[in-house]
């Protein structure tokens, strides 16, 4: 355990800004596997408004940091592909 008052100011807002991201990356990733499901039983309508909460998710995980804009680009893409194929 750090000694410094900075130092252990730094473990208790690393712990806390964790949490806040691995709770973001939960929410995208729930959110993928209910696009998932509803292309693997062929359902386009529960798919695109699956697509579009997950898009929502995906976006504000890259604004808040979680994800790089790189790669928000590219889930959301193969998403909307995967979606657009079973249409």
């Amino acid at each position: 355990m750090a000694n410094i008052k900075s130092a252990k100011k730094r473990i208790l807002v690393n712990e806390t800004k964790a949490a806040r991201n691995k709770a973001i990356k939960s929410k995208v990733k729930t959110a993928v596997k209910k696009v998932d499901a509803a292309i693997a039983q062929k359902d386009a309508e529960a798919a695109k408004t699956a697509l579009h909460a997950a898009i929502v998710e995906i976006s504000k995980a890259g604004s808040k940091g979680v994800y790089h804009k790189k790669t928000v680009s590219r889930k959301i893409s193969r998403l909307s592909k995967a979606v657009n194929g079973i249409a």
